[in-house]
């Protein structure tokens, strides 16, 4: 394969000038709609009509609308004999297509052969008044129908004709002239909807003991475990160490479960009486909706749960009744912890499950999705390359879509989101896809929708209440390399209620302090992770219209902890990136002390003399050094939100044999058995040391975030402290400093807490290049 010319300028940001709000002059503008341009739409509703004549030999009418604007045409439904019908349908046509003068909305009459005419009326472009929300909607007015030739005919209509903006209350419900091809069962996965993810809970379940188990074997000592299953969870127990008929293990068991809870806990005492052979000596099925939550970490009440016993009967299975064992549970679903459905890297939400322990938002943040350029055919259609591109953004529990334009590959979408921001320390994620589902899911044949490019924004890298407006690269790694599939333009915005409330959540907690608490192991964390995104996945695609599995995995990063030796690459020269500072320092020691500059190395004695005989000098000249690199960095601050970084990730370079490898299923689909085993043992193995380092390099980076000014507001808050601390640490006797720090240091355990100090808390807070990884 040949090796294409490395360009960076193909893959970096550019920054655009839209006309955002779009108001010309003398227009009203409209504030909820400032982040994207406005576009111009005529709009008919069309809401009934009363004394139709009767057109067919029955004496009966069956009557639709049409409404005809140039060559698009739009048509309600009819109805079967029926002289009052009521449609309430809105017909939108963008002005940018507009090619008539006139509006024609005409009254027919469905027949088999050819549908008759009943009447019509008229509408000039140029006498159609304008409306901008939030005025109240247009009131409909009853038209007379007239006859082609201008002569007034039996009937009326009811209408309403205006024109307006995206902004408009009817836009997303409306049929739309872009759409004029799609048949009626596609037309629901075209328009724009607001997802919300199902919430979620931890569920834990503490199996205490079992007394008095009646084992089917009695000629043995039962090797007694727990088997637990909610929905496709499942969990066991260890073997009960003591081989009785009252086993106890008292051992937790954690599922992740979501409202509104459809799935019961069901729990099996079972007898390991051979390997792989167990029999079930009974059982409980326990209903989430009666369990208790709590929201911190004091104990629950524990309770006594019956064993039900199944027995053959005939074929059927039949409860058997005279049965005394019982099982010891504690029982809750844990509201103090954030379910983690996402990767902890990309969080778009850090709170708590219960809405109790939530603090006020922050602040907003508005998008604007605007346009996308230069895409590329991703299927065929008669011959022909096309694209049927749409959005989805996720930040929070709220996910959005934006319609689905037609046949582009230059769309525009113009569409704007709000969400509330309880955390600035956390990322949205907009993606771009095409739409294979034009033809109604069901005749799709299994067929998926098409990644095209995601971009990611961590909002502490934004500055509050500025609008960046950007156009962003879409990126994708492909068996055969890396791939601009296009661009795509955003508008963001990220508004602040209160700068102290915000600088006072540097010092807070990342996660909720259950975390911290009854923190869960790495090994629960994942395998919680990966059944709370299979739980969002499932119920997303069971929406109206779906959004669907391969949408909701990409957004989430399922797969972003899988093997590759190319991100397991671009981690190590990260660590190299982070670590070449202290290289070049070293380096420059080196240089001072084989004299190549003679005259910094006597300014280097002089600094080391008055250190050594004024030694409380020593941090107060490190503080004041780290302040004034800190402001001298400030002019090369960044000035754009961060990207996906091809060279970054390693993605120009990667060889052809590395990405068959990343691209190569899992488990492998090499035939021989043993390379199959020990390559996926390898993979699993290396994908772990792949996010170790991965989470060395994102501690050196937060480090060197510290003064970048990636993040301006920590990067203020700690030159701040940088200057206050120079001051403090001058006018304090050094020997008092090192004292009280030693002490601080050396401090008993009652004085400990188990919650993250506050300078822990800020340095985690702070932005690494994770957001930049492919």
């Amino acid at each position: 394969m040949m090796q294409r010319p490395f360009r960076p300028e193909e893959y970096s940001l550019k920054e655009t000038t839209p006309h955002l709000g779009g108001a010309a002059a003398g227009d009203k503008l409209t504030t909820t709609y400032d982040l994207v341009e406005q576009m111009q739409y005529l709009y008919v509703r069309v809401v009934k009509a009363k004394e139709l004549p009767a057109k067919d030999l029955t004496g009966s009418c069956d009557p639709y609308v049409e409404v005809k604007l140039g060559n698009y045409k739009g048509t309600t439904r009819h109805f079967e004999k029926k002289t009052n019908p009521e449609w309430n349908q809105v017909f939108a046509f963008s002005k940018e297509r507009i090619q008539a003068s006139v509006v024609e909305i005409i009254v027919k009459d469905k027949d088999f052969v050819k549908d008759d005419y009943i009447g019509r009326v008229m509408f000039d472009l140029n006498e159609v008044p304008k409306r901008v929300p939030p005025d109240s909607p247009l009131a409909p007015q009853w038209y007379r129908l007239e006859e082609r030739n201008g002569h007034k005919v039996k009937g009326e209509l009811m209408l309403a004709v205006w024109m307006g903006t995206q902004a408009d209350e009817a836009f997303p419900e409306a049929w739309h002239s872009d759409a004029a091809s799609i048949p009626g069962d596609g037309l629901a996965s075209i328009r724009s909807k607001v997802y919300l993810t199902p919430k979620l809970w931890y569920l834990r379940v503490n199996v205490i003991e079992a007394q008095d188990l009646i084992p089917n074997d009695k000629t043995r000592y039962p090797e007694v475990y727990v088997k637990a299953m909610l929905g496709n969870q499942a969990l066991r127990t260890r073997v009960s160490p003591g081989r009785t008929l009252n086993p106890m293990w008292n051992e937790d068991l954690m599922f992740v479960a979501a409202e509104p809870f459809e799935e019961h806990l069901i729990l099996s005492v079972e007898d390991r009486i051979a390997p792989g052979k167990d029999d079930v000596i009974g059982r409980t099925v326990i209903s989430l909706q009666h369990v208790a939550r709590r929201l911190d970490h004091k104990l629950l009440n524990s309770q006594w749960y019956n064993l039900e016993k199944h027995v053959m009967v005939d074929g059927e299975q039949r409860k058997e009744t005279k049965f005394s064992s019982r099982i010891h549970l504690r029982i809750c679903l844990e509201g103090g912890y954030h379910v983690l459905d996402e990767s902890t890297h990309y969080s778009s939400d850090l709170r708590p499950t219960a809405k109790q322990l939530w603090k006020h938002n922050i602040g907003v943040l508005e998008l604007g999705i605007l346009t996308a350029q230069g895409l590329l055919p991703m299927k065929t259609k008669d011959g022909r390359g096309t694209t049927d591109p749409y959005c989805v953004a996720k930040y929070g529990q709220k996910w959005v879509r934006t319609r689905t334009i037609i046949d582009s590959f230059t769309p525009k979408w113009n569409e704007q989101y709000t969400w509330e921001v309880h955390d600035p320390c956390t990322v949205i994620t907009i993606g771009v896809f095409d739409n294979c589902h034009l033809n109604g899911g069901e005749k799709a044949n299994g067929a998926r929708d098409t990644r095209i490019g995601k971009v990611r924004i961590r909002l502490s890298t934004l500055e509050t209440d500025r609008v960046y407006t950007h156009s962003y690269p879409l990126i994708v790694l492909t068996p055969a390399g890396v791939k601009k599939m296009g661009e795509v333009q955003l508008a963001v915005r990220f508004t602040c209620s209160s700068l102290l409330n915000m600088m006072t959540l540097y010092s807070q907690p990342l996660l909720p302090k259950m975390h911290y608490i009854h923190p869960l192991s790495v090994i629960q964390v994942d395998n919680l992770r990966r059944q709370a995104t299979n739980i969002v996945s499932t119920r997303l695609s069971r929406a109206e219209p779906p959004l669907r599995k391969e949408i909701v995995e990409y957004m989430l990063d399922v797969d972003s902890h899988m093997w590759s030796m190319r991100k397991s690459k671009a981690n190590f020269f990260r660590i190299m990136g982070v670590l070449s500072p202290l290289i070049a320092v070293a380096r420059w020691f080196d240089q001072i002390c084989h004299w190549r500059n003679p005259l910094t190395t006597i300014l280097i004695h002089v600094l080391f003399v008055i250190l050594v005989l004024y030694p409380e000098l020593i941090l107060p000249t490190i503080f004041l050094y780290l302040f004034l690199i800190g402001v001298w960095y400030y002019r090369w601050r960044s000035r754009q939100p961060p990207h996906m970084d091809t060279r970054l990730s390693h993605a120009e370079t990667a060889h052809p044999d590395e990405l068959d490898e990343e691209f190569d299923t899992f488990p492998t689909s090499r035939p021989p058995d043993i390379v199959r085993m020990r390559y996926d043992r390898l993979r699993s193995v290396a994908g772990r040391i792949q996010t170790v380092v991965g989470d060395l390099a994102t501690q050196g980076e937060r480090l060197q975030s510290l003064l970048s000014w990636r993040d301006p507001r920590a990067t203020a808050l700690f030159v701040t402290f940088c200057f206050i601390a120079a001051i403090v640490l001058y006018v304090t006797p050094f020997r008092v400093v090192v004292f009280l720090a030693g002490l601080y240091t050396l401090r008993h355990p009652r004085f400990r807490h188990k919650m993250p100090s506050v300078p822990l808390n800020f340095f985690r807070r702070l932005p690494a290049r994770t957001d930049s990884m492919l």
